[in-house]
């Protein structure tokens, strides 16, 4: 198995779903970008910086458990054709943040199928995440992906 590691941004939207707003429908995109984080006499610096290419989408459903936890079933198209589905291991986490405008919460999901350069993939992706007041979703990803090497079965 080939490992495929990446760092992403995702900016969109959380709209509520259903009558008594125990679930969202999330829908995000993500620039090709590069992440760094730079180690110095003033300590930690990082950023996330565009790069040429295409986008990266993501969309999913979260339903609330608790007042702080949620659950999530979602999927991940990178370019033409190659998805990812992805579901919540045990439970994400969503509250009060230092900014009382912000959500702040974390997730891990783990790689369900996949399908183009991930078809047989597995793996787990993490995302720190910032829900605004107004809708608006941030959610920082980086994920391990194991892919399969090009023919093998």
């Amino acid at each position: 198995m080939r490992q495929v590691l990446y760092a992403m941004r995702f900016v969109g939207r959380a709209t509520p779903i259903g009558e008594m707003g125990a679930a969202l429908r999330i829908t995000a995109s993500a620039p090709s970008a590069a992440l760094s984080a730079i180690v110095g006499p003033e300590g930690l610096q990082g950023a996330i910086s565009p790069l040429p290419g295409g986008e990266a989408t993501f969309t999913s459903e979260v339903t609330v458990t608790a007042a702080e936890t949620f659950l999530e079933i979602g999927a991940m198209t990178f370019g033409d054709g190659h998805r990812l589905r992805l579901t919540t291991v045990g439970s994400g986490y969503l509250g009060s943040s230092a900014d009382p405008a912000l959500q702040q919460g974390a997730v891990i999901w783990r790689i369900e199928d996949g399908e183009g350069q991930f078809a047989g993939a597995s793996g787990l992706i993490c995302a720190n995440v910032l829900l605004h007041d107004n809708g608006q979703i941030v959610a920082h990803h980086l994920g391990l992906i194991f892919v399969p090497e090009s023919g093998a079965s």
